[in-house]
């Protein structure tokens, strides 16, 4: 990765000016949110104390508006889009965005099987959807349970984490008994 360049708050007003003065998505260094991401990182970790803390903390704010509205404006502009075109992104909103594409993709399967009688392609979505293996963290002690791929789960303890399947995950944690875990690859 090569060494992110030096921002502030005036070149980052900059950006996100240039950004929003124009239609289409603007070139942007592909290391800004690094360089966002060190700046405010020295940032806080910076101790003041009394008025020049306050200051710190007001940048911290500032940037912290700055960089979501600069986020959300380019994003909403290629969604915006019949076709999204991630010319001009870069690889942080291209990751946003993927999941832009597979909403399109399923919305187009589920449509024509429905309209093409294929029924069979919407019972074998719906059972990969409800079996989908889903890791949770348990926030309180459960009983075992049989799940919606009719195997056997549990018990469970307090911060016990198990992979059981979506349709079991979510009404689990809509009852505030475990949390999805967002595993890292």
């Amino acid at each position: 990765m090569s060494e992110a360049k030096k921002i502030d708050v005036n070149s980052l007003y900059g950006v996100l000016l240039r950004e929003v003065e124009n239609d289409s998505v603007q070139e942007l260094d592909p290391e800004l949110y690094a360089s966002i991401s060190d700046y405010v990182g020295k940032l806080k970790s910076e101790g003041y104390d009394g008025i020049e803390n306050k200051i710190k903390n007001k940048l911290v704010e500032m940037i912290t508006q700055i960089t979501t509205l600069l986020l959300k404006t380019r994003i909403e502009k290629v969604i915006e889009q019949k076709d999204l075109d991630f010319t001009n992104l870069l690889d942080a909103e291209k990751f946003i965005l993927e999941s832009q594409q597979d909403i399109r993709e399923r919305k187009e399967m589920i449509l024509s099987a429905t309209l093409n009688g294929r029924t069979k392609v919407l019972e074998s979505v719906s059972k990969k959807h409800k079996t989908k293996p889903i890791t949770v963290r348990f926030l309180q002690d459960f009983d075992q349970f049989v799940g919606a791929d009719f195997t056997k789960y549990g018990p469970f303890k307090t911060e016990d984490i198990a992979t059981i399947p979506n349709e079991n995950a979510q009404a689990l944690i809509a009852k505030n008994i475990s949390i999805k875990l967002h595993l890292e690859d």
